[in-house]
């Protein structure tokens, strides 16, 4: 892959911060947007902005196919059997939300168990907490070990209790594991349970194949995949979907309304309340073009190598008083590297390399009971992406160098 040519596409990369060039390492927050995908949105309400579904005039008919199109793209993007088992919504928050209360309404039921994992972020966990206190279901979570790989020892004795659903992220927004979801499936299957994936932190880095994962729900964010902000998708397997009820109530999402009584529209279009982020959908369609045309393997083997400079050099540098969380690098790992640097808090950390022009995340990510099974209070953490460099890596490691200078941390230099 030449980064180079791929960092033309990137406008705001140009910019500067505090006075040096950019170095932007947070696309796990969320990705920078190609050209490509900031003129498929412009384009859209410069050339075919319409209302959707509802107009019989030739602009609104274009923009309709311009937003079913885009469902259709996204649905062979994730392997869905069909354009309509694919919702859109604002992201994946919002699909989590979605299933929890929907799924809430018919399947759970008082002392009904959930089984999550410890390393989820928080729109994984809060909606089924809100379940617990609302509906009485029964929340377990499935641990990790030493590697922040789960720990598929215990899934047998969390499924021996039968649950009703099992959901768990595909890549941990924190320690970059790969969590094994196919397998995990096809285990929470035997027992009838559904399996809900947040695919969130993997559509960015690598091919998802639906039906290969054995998921039933699968939710994920535009914006961390080149998209823009507030678009994203719920895919749901069709028999499934049929089967929820709404979730909001108002315009679209219904076959029709009379005083006495309502009936709701088929799926998609049952959850989907309301007026669209069709531009959003339009744009989010030409970023998955864009991803794919760079291709899976370049992607992963970027990501592999920025991640493996990274490590060797806080190794060579900083020896122990930089760790880093998570398993080695390879291929259960996604470039999210969440490290703790002796003596210094993460949030200082962030601040002294946004001086340099460095951009890093620092604090829990949404993801405290993790960081409360890990012993941290927060962590900083790097996520560079497919529009980075080798030599920003080394920048990263350059202002490293500025934080341990300021806090002297004690045998700092032991490994030089």
């Amino acid at each position: 892959m030449d980064v180079e040519r791929v960092r033309r596409d990137f406008p705001l990369l140009a910019r500067t911060a505090h006075g040096h060039p950019l170095v932007y390492l947070d696309s796990a927050a969320t990705s920078q947007k190609p050209t490509a995908v900031l003129a498929a949105e412009a384009r859209f309400y410069e050339t075919n902005n319409a209302n959707v579904h509802r107009g019989v005039y030739e602009l609104a008919e274009s923009a309709t196919a311009a937003y079913e199109e885009a469902r259709a793209r996204l649905a062979r993007f994730v392997g869905a059997a069909a354009p309509e088992e694919v919702v859109f919504l604002r992201g994946t928050t919002e699909a989590l939300n979605l299933l929890a209360y929907t799924l809430s309404e018919g399947l759970l039921k008082k002392g009904d168990r959930v089984v999550t994992t410890v390393a989820e972020h928080h729109s994984n966990i809060v909606p089924w907490q809100l379940l617990r206190e609302r509906r009485g279901i029964q929340l377990d979570f499935l641990g990790i070990d030493e590697h922040g790989r789960l720990r598929l020892d215990e899934l047998d004795r969390l499924l021996a209790q039968r649950p009703k659903i099992v959901t768990l992220g595909h890549v941990s927004n924190v320690l970059g594991t790969v969590h094994p979801v196919a397998e995990i499936a096809r285990r929470a299957h035997e027992v009838g349970a559904l399996v809900i994936v947040d695919a969130a932190q993997s559509v960015p880095h690598r091919k998802v194949d639906v039906r290969a994962l054995g998921a039933d729900f699968l939710a994920f964010s535009g914006h961390k995949m080149l998209g823009p902000l507030g678009i994203g998708g719920l895919y749901g397997r069709s028999d499934h979907l049929q089967r929820l009820p709404p979730f909001l109530g108002g315009g679209e999402m219904i076959r029709a309304v009379h005083e006495d009584r309502v009936e709701f529209a088929d799926p998609p279009t049952r959850f989907e309340a309301g007026t669209p982020n069709v531009a959003g959908a339009v744009a989010l369609g030409t970023a998955c073009d864009y991803l794919e045309a760079l291709g899976w393997d370049s992607i992963a083997e970027h990501g592999r190598r920025l991640t493996a400079r990274a490590v060797a050099g806080a190794r060579e540098r900083f020896g122990e008083n930089l760790r880093f969380y998570g398993p080695p690098p390879g291929p259960d790992r996604e470039p999210i590297l969440s490290y703790r640097f002796e003596g210094a808090h993460p949030h200082d950390v962030a601040s002294i390399l946004d001086a340099q022009g460095v951009a890093v995340r620092a604090g829990h990510h949404c993801a405290q009971p993790l960081m409360e099974r890990l012993g941290v209070p927060a962590l900083t953490r790097l996520s560079p992406y497919l529009y980075n460099t080798e030599a920003e890596i080394d920048r990263w490691l350059d202002g490293m160098e500025q934080v341990r200078r300021i806090f002297a941390a004690p045998g700092a230099n032991a490994a030089r």
